[in-house]
């Protein structure tokens, strides 16, 4: 994970879902970056059990279709994570017995030509004692806007101490190429204090916004949450 963030100085919005080591714990962590004002002009707050975007200067708040949402909700004893408001069609698709796949169908990617940037979302479910989670992907077709490519993995009794990574760019660029391939699986290793600190510390400093961090014991449901804004 450290080495995948240290080498890329653009990964723009990523997720990370996993378990840890003792296999007592759940894992997300949800980080946005930005290379406009307008991007960088964030923070996380709290909201319920989950988290919302908002302007650290409203003043300075320009084009809010984007960037102002929720990134993460709870439906019982789902943990959805999600890089644009799909996290509210997630809720409430799986509130009326949609399942996770279903419920993106009505999406596709973000319509900020020339990037399209892709829509990444993931579900974390646990209950007694079990735990699995799926990741979803949704990407223009080679930048083709008429065309959506929708990708889901589903993770059965995840292994401890191993996660898997999903962002939304490949690397800087213009327009910036969407993510390829399977979510990466990565270490997850750890106290919630040191994961997030490695996660933070291994972001590009001069793009790096904000970082959300939870773990959820599976045995009890309990959550523990950090939250880090670069904007304080």
């Amino acid at each position: 994970m450290e080495q995948e963030l240290k080498t890329n100085a653009y990964p723009g919005r990523g997720i990370v879902i996993g378990e840890t080591g003792d296999g007592r714990y759940a894992v997300t962590a949800y980080f946005i970056m930005g290379r406009s004002a307008n991007s960088r002009n964030r923070v996380f707050v709290t909201e319920g059990e989950g988290i919302r975007t908002q302007a650290f200067d409203p003043e300075k708040l320009e084009d809010p279709s984007l960037i102002i949402y929720a990134p993460v909700r709870v439906l019982g004893n789902k943990t959805i994570v999600t890089n644009g408001d799909q996290t509210d069609t997630i809720y409430e698709g799986m509130d009326h017995q949609l399942t996770f796949e279903q419920s993106l169908r009505s999406r596709e990617f973000e319509p900020d030509a020339p990037n399209y940037t892709p829509r990444i979302s993931g579900i974390l479910h646990t209950e007694n004692g079990r735990y699995s989670y799926a990741m979803s992907i949704l990407k223009s077709n080679q930048g083709d806007p008429s065309s959506c490519l929708r990708f889901t993995y589903a993770y059965q009794n995840p292994a401890a101490g191993m996660g898997h990574f999903i962002h939304t760019y490949m690397h800087d660029g213009s327009p910036l190429p969407s993510f390829e391939g399977e979510p990466k699986a990565v270490a997850i290793e750890g106290t919630i204090d040191e994961f997030t600190s490695m996660v933070w510390n291994s972001l590009n400093e001069d793009n790096k916004v904000s970082l959300f961090v939870r773990y959820i014991d599976i045995a009890t449901g309990e959550t523990e949450t950090r939250i880090v804004n670069k904007n304080q």
